[in-house]
């Protein structure tokens, strides 16, 4: 692997994500690296309390604030990627690409994003390598 700047360069990446976790997999040359990161933030419910003293804007400004700095700890773990797959339930494959899109290098990188149900991590690390034509071995 070689050293860069802001992390460690891998070829290619894929990161399945939801709201409660990323599952971050780098793969270069032969090496297959998988990080998994968990999540701060508590789910996303209806407020529900007082709207003196800006209550629901508040609520909804700390959650936003909670999920960038998710995405910001999951892009610092991701390195500089050639390719990066982008996979996922929900919003937060979307969000996590808006916010990579404010990076020069790391926006041109992004491949693809596709929806996907939970899945256990060897099936993640499976989807990656399938995505990249990356054979499984025996």
């Amino acid at each position: 692997m070689i050293a860069r700047k802001g992390g460690v360069m891998s070829d290619q990446a894929g990161i399945w994500i939801d709201h409660e976790k990323a599952v971050i997999v780098t793969i270069s040359g032969e090496d297959v690296s998988l990080k998994t990161l968990v999540s701060d933030v508590g789910p996303h419910t209806h407020y529900a309390g007082s709207q003196e003293g800006g209550g629901e804007k508040k609520y909804e400004e700390r959650h936003s604030q909670s999920l960038d700095r998710y995405y910001d700890d999951v892009i610092s773990r991701l390195g500089e990627p050639e390719a990066v797959l982008l996979f996922g339930p929900g919003e937060a494959k979307l969000e996590l690409k808006h916010r990579l899109g404010r990076s020069h290098v790391l926006s041109k990188t992004i491949v693809a994003v596709e929806g996907a149900d939970k899945l256990t991590d060897p099936q993640i690390v499976a989807k990656v390598k399938e995505h990249y034509g990356i054979a499984r071995r025996a």
